[in-house]
C-alpha cells in the first residue's frame, strides 16, 4: 500500500507536491542538509512518516551518505527513493526537481501547460 503526501515547498517556487510516501526531496544548502518537510495526504496508519528507520529500514545518516556520494556534496535539490534505494542529484534550480520526478515516473505534464 502506498502513502501519499503533500509536500509543500515554499523554497521551491511556492510549490504543492502530492508524492508517494517513499519519496523525499532534500536541499542541500550551504548551512547543510534539509530535508524537505512532509504532511500526510491520506493515509489510514498511525505513523510518524519521518520515522525512515521504520519505513524504510534505512536512517537520515545513511541517506546523506549515499546522496554526497552521487552528488559530491554540491549544492541543490536531490530525491531520495526510500524504498528502492535510489538516489537522484536534480540541481541547483527547484524546477529541476519536477523534471527530474517526471523523468523517474512519478507525476505527469499538465496537458493545459503543454498545449
Amino acid at each position: 500500500m502506498n502513502l501519499y503526501f503533500i509536500i509543500a515547498m515554499t523554497d521551491i517556487n511556492d510549490t504543492t507536491l502530492v508524492l508517494p510516501d517513499y519519496i523525499r526531496i532534500i536541499e542541500r544548502k550551504p548551512s547543510g542538509w534539509l530535508f524537505k518537510a512532509m504532511k500526510p495526504f491520506s493515509t489510514h496508519l498511525k505513523v510518524d512518516i519521518n520515522d525512515f528507520e521504520l519505513l524504510y529500514g534505512i536512517n537520515k545518516q545513511q541517506i546523506l551518505v549515499e546522496l554526497f556520494r552521487i552528488g559530491s556534496g554540491k549544492l541543490g535539490y536531490y530525491i531520495a527513493d526510500l524504498r528502492r534505494k535510489q538516489y537522484y542529484y536534480c540541481g541547483l534550480e527547484a524546477e529541476m526537481v519536477k523534471q527530474k520526478l517526471l523523468e523517474i515516473g512519478i507525476g505527469r505534464v499538465d496537458p493545459i501547460d503543454s498545449a
